[in-house]
Formats: structure tokens, C-alpha cells, sequence
């Protein structure tokens, strides 16, 4: 099984937009986990970092911003709320025996953050995670 980025959904109330996103990957949670909570794993598919991996710790997102840690439930649930950049949330579940599902929220203020530019960094996380350590 290789990975698939869903189709993803856009809704606006008001000044607030939410993008979700449904990513299936063939890879184990445990395996998926660092590419989402880590420093390294970030900057391979998705912007240098630099977070203390924790509730409450700090996280910066080059060109999105800096903030906190607002969820944290180890090899499950990581989300980062970051200024401008709004609140990005990474949920993972098991799907079947060998592979896991990443259930993606980004609410956000304004409109710097699109569909399509999602669905590319997502495609390069399944790059990633394929192409392994």
C-alpha cells in the first residue's frame, strides 16, 4: 500500500478558515509520529522547526510562526498554535494492522494557507516516510 492525501475540505466562518485533511500512510504510528513532533522530522516535509515536545512547550514554524504546544498525546495527537499561523493539528490513528491515518486540522486567520499547498507538503511526507531513515 502506498500513501494517499484525500481529498481535502475548506470552510470559512467569517475571518476564520479551516482546511482538514485525511492522509493515509502505510507506516506504523510510531514510525509516522517523529516526522510530525520532531524538529528533524518537520524540516523534511514541512518547515524548519524548533519546539520542546510537550504540552505547553514552545514551538516556532519558519514562515508561520511562533507559539505553543496546546495538545499533546504521545504517538497520537500533536497540535501547535502559532500566532498568525493559527492552529495546526496533527491527529494520528491506527488503520489496520501495519498502517496509520493522519487526521489534519489548520484553522487559520486570513488566507496565506491553501488547499493545494497542503496537499503538496503532504504528498512529500508520503515521500518521506517511503523513502525511510
Amino acid at each position: 500500500m502506498t500513501g494517499s492525501v484525500e481529498q481535502g475540505i475548506s470552510q470559512t466562518h467569517g475571518n476564520t478558515h479551516i482546511l482538514h485533511f485525511l492522509v493515509r500512510l502505510p507506516q506504523a504510528m510510531e514510525t509516522v509520529w517523529p516526522a510530525l513532533t520532531s524538529a528533524e522530522g518537520l524540516a523534511s516535509w514541512f518547515t524548519a522547526a524548533d519546539l520542546e515536545p510537550r504540552l505547553g512547550g514552545a514551538v516556532t514554524l519558519r514562515d508561520i510562526g511562533s507559539g505553543s504546544i496546546t495538545a499533546w498525546d504521545v504517538e497520537r495527537v500533536a497540535e501547535y498554535t502559532v500566532g498568525t499561523g493559527g492552529r495546526i493539528r496533527f491527529h494520528l490513528e491506527r488503520d489496520g494492522d501495519e498502517g496509520s491515518v493522519l487526521r489534519f486540522t489548520h484553522e487559520f486567520q486570513g488566507g496565506e494557507e491553501s488547499e493545494p499547498r497542503w496537499r503538496a507538503r503532504f504528498e512529500r511526507l508520503i515521500g518521506v516516510l517511503q523513502e525511510g531513515p
